[in-house]
């Protein structure tokens, strides 16, 4: 019935949603033919097409609206969905949706469809999309302080994290998940647990879900207690009343996922990202940053490579085996900035070494040449990098790519660096470059990417790797 229940509510915020997107639609295309060339007749002359022509487009809006709002997965439960979540997630489906329409008004030559209507569209559609979902929490909210519209929870287990469950739905009420108590493992003794009674142990269970109003279990509960409601869980799917478990690792750092193999569940820790459109966006900004920077910056690495050659002996590239995503190896390149064999020199320099680790770091090294020491302090020398990237090796943004003799050399807790593919720029580099001397602050700065990670980091980092370049602060 609760199902049922959602889904009809999920049809009627299906319907108001494509109402909001039509009124809006009718609003632009009147802003926009009647409004605009009456205030503003020098920038809009004439009025557009007729309605008529427009609404012809209004079924292909409302069926690309659809399905974006579906795999935005907007129709699922928001009870526990922040606003400005849904505030992202529907502002992209009104940039995806508008940038589809664009490109199949290209495609299908509809020389009638104004790009200003469209933008006017776009920011209309956003505004009014973004009051109706924030009128439908109001709504809820209000409803279920009426005592509507909430679904009642029991908590299986005993433990700080089932503690903490409770403290956060009592902090957020308007989720309207209502906490008749907790059940008991065996050999817990407790009248109340975080302001809720305990209503029994084990035993008491089947008789608890078959007398009082459960919509939901939660079983928090660690490895071996599970085994105990192992039956509790059978009797969940007998009575149809929805099960939920949050297995306890009090010492596991890591994100668990629920994923699928051929109908197998599997339980997945992870502590790397996980959300594959935006490490999709991630390659995609690489693959074209780097092809853009390559076309563009070729003439001046054209000359940078006549200056390698012409001042110094050797080649004018480095290249040297690293490790990247998970310790796989490969070919880094960059513009030579040594005497031909430092690496061999490595023993007779390590005195110099200002950087606490299995890494060398000296900011007067004797190797690098005269013109080695102005492209690393301009950070030329990385250019070559971007072959890299196009080739998969590196991202634009990640930890540095280790040599294979540092990673021989890293503490257990230090290789999980290796766990994100390896970039040009990273957060070290922005915090302070070559002026961090202590390698496991270098590895932490690396590991709060990793755990922090998002595109919008990404972006930021980026914007802040220009200014650290040209004013080459921390460079060695």
């Amino acid at each position: 019935m609760l199902k049922e229940r959602a889904k009809l509510i999920a049809y009627w915020v299906w319907t108001a949603d494509l109402a909001v997107t039509s009124g809006a639609f009718l609003l632009a295309w009147w802003a926009r033919s009647s409004v605009a060339p009456r205030l503003l007749p020098t920038f809009f002359p004439t009025e557009l097409y007729p309605l008529a022509r427009y609404l012809g487009l209004l079924p292909l809006v409302l069926v690309i609206w659809t399905v974006l709002l579906v795999t935005r997965e907007a129709y699922t439960s928001r009870r526990t969905v922040s606003l400005h979540r849904e505030a992202w997630q529907v502002a992209q489906v009104v940039v995806l949706g508008t940038l589809t329409l664009a490109a199949a008004g290209w495609m299908l030559r509809l020389e009638f469809l104004s790009r200003p209507f469209l933008a006017l569209f776009a920011a209309l559609d956003l505004a009014f999309l973004l009051l109706e979902k924030l009128a439908i929490r109001l709504l809820a909210r209000r409803v279920r302080r009426w005592g509507l519209n909430y679904r009642t929870l029991l908590i299986v287990g005993i433990n700080p994290k089932a503690e903490e469950v409770a403290a956060i739905l009592a902090e957020h009420p308007h989720w309207g998940l209502r906490l008749l108590g907790f059940v008991a493992p065996d050999g817990e003794a407790a009248a109340e647990v975080a302001g809720f009674p305990v209503l029994g142990g084990a035993a008491d269970l089947p008789r608890l879900l078959q007398n009082e109003v459960v919509d939901e279990v939660l079983f928090v509960l660690s490895r071996s207690d599970l085994e105990e409601f192992e039956d509790a869980l059978l009797l969940c799917s007998e009575l149809g009343i929805c099960a939920r478990v949050a297995l306890v690792f009090p010492h596991l750092a890591a994100r668990l996922l629920l994923e699928e193999l051929e109908g197998i569940p599997l339980l997945t820790f992870t502590t790397t990202p996980a959300a594959p459109f935006p490490l999709f966006l991630k390659r995609l900004i690489d693959l074209v940053t780097a092809t853009f920077g390559l076309l563009v910056l070729w003439p001046l690495m054209a000359v940078i490579a006549v200056v390698i050659k012409v001042s110094s002996s050797g080649p004018v590239l480095f290249r040297q085996v690293r490790c990247g995503l998970n310790g796989r190896r490969f070919t880094l390149y960059k513009f030579r900035t040594m005497v031909v064999g430092a690496d061999r020199q490595l023993d007779q320099v390590a005195h110099l070494n200002e950087l606490a680790g299995p890494v060398f770091k000296a900011r007067r090294d004797p190797r690098v040449t005269g013109v080695g020491r102005v492209l690393r302090r301009l950070s030329l020398d990385e250019m070559p990098q971007l072959a890299n990237v196009l080739r998969g090796h590196m991202s634009l943004v990640g930890p540095r790519p280790p040599l294979p003799e540092e990673v021989a050399h890293y503490q257990r807790w230090q290789r999980r660096r290796l766990s994100m593919k390896p970039g040009i720029t990273g957060l070290w580099q922005v915090s302070g470059r070559a002026s961090l001397d202590d390698f496991d602050a270098w590895t932490r700065l690396d590991l709060a990417y990793i755990d922090n990670w998002s595109l919008w980091l990404d972006l930021k980092i980026l914007a802040k790797t220009l200014p650290a370049v040209f004013t080459a602060r921390g460079a060695a």
